[in-house]
């Protein structure tokens, strides 16, 4: 282990410039909501339909499967971010465990997942926001809610969300976390009344024949189905508590927090995304809202619920934006610790007199506009799940690692069968890599390609930089 390391990230936040140091100002009810706000959202609202289409019934091993392999990674992250409670999540851990160059690989692979998943959102909330306007008399034109390569010009809705986001972020980190679990409480209550009011016409034939396309993936690319396949699609669901861990260093009590939010999150959310889709199943054939846009919304309806459809809709425009929020803070806080650490220009790490970093907030909120308001995401929005697989993979990895290396090291969160936990997470995201489209394998080794190049001229000299002035 580098010593560097090592003393840059425990003893760093006592000698940090006053300028580079982040506010401490939130609690575990705070950080459980922020785990939830960003794991519930889109992913169960609409990857639901997916699910279904790949895996038929059986969609609902789908959700176990992906919320096992996630819990493990879980709780590998709880022990690593309690050891290091500094921000930067994966690419922390990676840079004390593994060096310079593996972080920067999971860095790289973390800007991916967090720029796509905002800019997916907000593109996704731009629809909802498009249809209630025009469902009061004040739609805009088509010209202003699509990028050019669908027809229009800009999605003006998807770049308003992500600047009302990037504002409230800007203005105080506590701040924002209370509204966010306000609309995480929103949220709750809709996929509560959903459960409530689909319930009722459950049918146990709907489970029948329960696994139409087997378990492994199968079929051409582009068109892959299985068990596997769909839980490779619905894995996109469960992951945000990783923004709890880049949350570290603006926790009052990382040392027992941290492992409460995110293991809180993830305990609740595997509970809630099990119940919602039984209920789904047992109410409607799932042949009748495979691959939907909003399949609990037509599950309603077709149950002649049309009022409730109604409820979950105006739920969804109020409550998506604290994914918005979440994968907002992870990626800004990811940004942060990259350019103190000298991979970024360093200038982007300063913050505000209330905290909050500002300037890479703002950096931040130009990438993903630009993503959201130009251009179509939906053939690439699966390479969300590959970057964050592969830092999934790289802190089961790191929590391994310092197992054998640093065996007595005080550790306020202890995963239980860490060997047993850390393998399956390891052999489970590799799994899940696996069984994603080739199409997106490849898109992500070219990324990856694309990010050593960019380390090579730009990274190395910068970090060089660095460590001479530290």
């Amino acid at each position: 282990m580098k010593n560097w390391n090592v003393r840059k990230l425990v003893v760093a936040r006592e000698d940090m410039p006053e300028h580079h140091r982040l506010a401490q100002s939130l609690s575990w009810p705070h950080l459980i909501a922020l785990g939830v706000g960003a794991i519930v959202g889109t992913g169960i609202l609409t990857l639901t339909g997916v699910g279904a289409a790949k895996a038929g019934p059986a969609v609902i091993l789908s959700f176990a499967i992906a919320g096992v392999i996630c819990a493990c990674a879980a709780l590998a992250y709880a022990e690593m971010a309690t050891m290091y409670p500094a921000s930067g999540s994966a690419y922390t851990y990676s840079y004390v465990v593994f060096g310079e160059l593996i972080a920067w690989v999971v860095g790289w692979s973390l800007i991916l997942e967090y720029s796509l998943v905002v800019s997916a959102v907000a593109v996704g909330w731009s629809g909802y926001a498009s249809g209630f306007l025009a469902s009061i008399g004040m739609g805009l034109p088509v010209d202003l809610t699509q990028g050019p390569e669908l027809g229009g010009l800009v999605n003006v809705p998807a770049i308003f969300i992500i600047a009302v986001v990037a504002g409230l972020l800007i203005y105080g980190t506590r701040e924002s976390a209370t509204l966010n679990a306000v609309l995480v409480v929103i949220k709750l209550l809709a996929l509560a009344l959903f459960i409530a009011v689909a319930l009722p016409v459950f049918n146990a034939d709907n489970f029948s024949p329960f696994m139409p396309y087997g378990f492994p993936r199968s079929g051409p690319s582009g068109s892959e189905v299985g068990v596997m396949a769909a839980a490779a699609i619905i894995f996109f669901a469960f992951y945000g508590f990783d923004a709890i861990a880049t949350a570290a260093e603006e926790t009052k009590n990382p040392d027992r927090d941290l492992a409460i939010g995110i293991v809180g999150s993830m305990i609740l959310c595997v509970i809630i995304y099990m119940a919602v889709a039984a209920v789904a199943i047992g109410a409607l054939a799932y042949t009748r809202f495979a691959d939907s846009p909003e399949p609990l919304a037509l599950i309603l309806r077709e149950i002649q619920q049309g009022w409730a459809a109604k409820i979950l809709g105006v739920s969804a425009v109020v409550a998506l934006p604290t994914v918005i929020l979440a994968f907002f803070f992870g990626q800004s806080r990811i940004f942060f610790v990259m350019a103190r650490d000298g991979l970024l220009p360093g200038k982007l790490a300063n913050v505000s007199k209330r905290g909050t970093p500002v300037r890479i907030t703002l950096f931040t909120a130009v990438i993903v506009a630009i993503i959201a308001g130009i251009f179509p995401l939906a053939d690439i929005a699966a390479l969300a799940n590959a970057g964050t697989l592969a830092a999934f993979i790289a802190v089961c990895a790191a929590m391994l690692v310092m197992r054998r290396r640093e065996p007595n090291m005080p550790r306020k969160f202890t995963t239980p069968l860490p060997w047993l936990v850390g393998i399956v997470g390891i052999l489970g995201c590799a799994y899940l890599f696996m069984s994603l489209p080739v199409k997106t394998q490849t898109y992500f080794i070219i990324w990856n390609i694309l990010g050593l190049v960019l380390y090579g001229v730009y990274g190395s000299a910068m970090a060089e930089r660095a460590r001479d002035n530290a």
